[in-house]
C-alpha cells in the first residue's frame, strides 16, 4: 500500500465498476479511513453502505444494490439467477434476496444474499454497465435448476429472444450442459415458439 493517495489509481479502478469501490481498495491506493472521510465530507465520494463508495461525479445506479452485493463478496463473485433477470429486465418476480454466485472458498454469512457456488465457464459471464452478470441463456438455465416457476422461465426465453439478448444456438448448448429441468423447460418453450430453429 501506497503512503500517498493515488487518485488516479483509485478513479481507474472505479471507472471499470460504474463509480464504485469499497474502502479497502481505496487502502490499496493509500486512502487511509480518515483520507476517505475527507473526501465524503468535501463531496468528492459517496458513502453509499459501511465500506462502498462511490465517485460523487458518477450517476447512482438504479442497480446500487447489487453493486454493493458485488462488491462486497469479492471481485469473482458474479450477479446471477432472478437479480441477473432483474438486470436483462426479463422478469416481473422479484427477488427477496440478492442472488450471487461466489468462489467455493469465499465466505457464505452474508445477510439479505443468496450465495450459490455454481460452477461457471468464462462463456457464461458477461459485464453489464460495470457489474458481472451471467448471460441471459446461462441466468436462464440457472432459475430454471434453482426452481422458478416454468411460466416464469418461458416468459423470459421469449423475451431474452425477442429482444435479441440471446439466441437459440446459446440456449440449446445451455440445456445440453446442464440437463434436467433446465433442458426440460428450454427445449420445450422453444419447441412451442421456434419450432422451425431447433
Amino acid at each position: 500500500m501506497s503512503d500517498q493517495p493515488d487518485y488516479n489509481l483509485l478513479y481507474e479502478t472505479a471507472e471499470s465498476q460504474a463509480g464504485y469501490f469499497t474502502a479497502a481498495q481505496a487502502r490499496k491506493h493509500g486512502f487511509s479511513w480518515e483520507r476517505l472521510s475527507d473526501n465524503v465530507k468535501c463531496g468528492r465520494f459517496l458513502r453509499i453502505v459501511r465500506g462502498v463508495y462511490r465517485l460523487a461525479h458518477f450517476p447512482g445506479s438504479a442497480h446500487e444494490d447489487l453493486f454493493v452485493a458485488w462488491l462486497r463478496t469479492g471481485p469473482h463473485s458474479v450477479i446471477s439467477h432472478e437479480s441477473a433477470l432483474t438486470i436483462y429486465n426479463l422478469s416481473d418476480v422479484l427477488p427477496g434476496e440478492i442472488h450471487v454466485i461466489i468462489p467455493r472458498t469465499a465466505s457464505r454469512r452474508r445477510p439479505g444474499l443468496r450465495l450459490h457456488t455454481n460452477q461457471l465457464r468464462p462463456e457464461d459471464v458477461t459485464n453489464r454497465q460495470g457489474l458481472p452478470v451471467t448471460t441471459v441463456a446461462r441466468t436462464i438455465a440457472d432459475v430454471a435448476i434453482a426452481g422458478l416457476a416454468s411460466e416464469h422461465v418461458a416468459q423470459a426465453i421469449q423475451e431474452a429472444l425477442s429482444r435479441g439478448l440471446t439466441t437459440v444456438d446459446e440456449l440449446v448448448a445451455q440445456a445440453a450442459y446442464h440437463g434436467g429441468r433446465a433442458r426440460e423447460i428450454i427445449q420445450e418453450t422453444l419447441l412451442e415458439g421456434w419450432p422451425h430453429e431447433i
